[in-house]
């Protein structure tokens, strides 16, 4: 996959309407503060593009970025930070499940996971959530240039557990920092993107 021309096309908040697009959905979902941003930056090969935010909970919005015109990354509002609102949680909740229900060109949903620790309870809300809308999320595990080589697959491990997922399910550690993790995602970008309407 090579990424050549970006833009953030639509942005859409608690009272917008779902974009009818035309083209194939990537979306991004994890806790605040977990790496989003960076890792969609990453991915676009865009230091900024993202807002990255040293405040958890900055992303509010659900943002569109036009890939390549062929696709978009759809980057979902962070879950799980404290110091908001329990109405606002409600809200940003309400707009990631419409945007799951309601997206008729959703291919796949990448749920992100920090490495380092167990799972927490609303990664495993937010996966068994993903799962009920009929998608299959794939694990990316952030944050691994923080932890030894020799930790690596006991991390997995953990991840896996946590979540309770089959053994079918994609886990791909992922460094911001070393890229560790970009080229697998990127593989398995164009490997969805090949698969026929309906069989992702």
């Amino acid at each position: 996959m090579v990424i050549k021309n970006v833009n953030l096309e639509t942005v859409i908040g608690v009272t917008s309407k779902i974009p009818q697009n035309t083209m194939p959905e990537i979306a991004f979902a994890g806790k605040s503060n977990v790496g989003k941003s960076s890792l969609i930056n990453a991915l676009m090969n865009r230091k900024s593009l993202a807002r990255t935010s040293s405040q958890p909970g900055k992303t509010q919005t659900i943002n569109f970025y036009n890939i390549n015109d062929t696709m978009y990354f759809v980057d979902l509002p962070g879950y799980g930070y404290a110091k908001v609102s329990q109405e606002e949680k409600e809200k940003w909740g309400k707009m990631i499940e419409n945007y799951l229900r309601q997206s008729k060109m959703l291919k796949t949903v990448f749920l992100l996971v920090d490495i380092r620790h167990d799972p927490a309870a609303n990664d495993k809300i937010m996966f068994d959530w993903i799962l009920s809308n009929g998608f299959h999320p794939v694990i990316i595990a952030t944050k691994a240039d923080k932890i030894k080589r020799s930790q690596l697959l006991k991390q997995i491990k953990v991840v896996r557990q946590g979540l309770d997922v089959d053994k079918n399910t994609i886990v791909i550690p992922f460094s911001a920092q070393t890229k560790q993790g970009r080229e697998e995602i990127y593989e398995l970008i164009d490997h969805i993107m090949e698969q026929p309407e309906g069989e992702c």
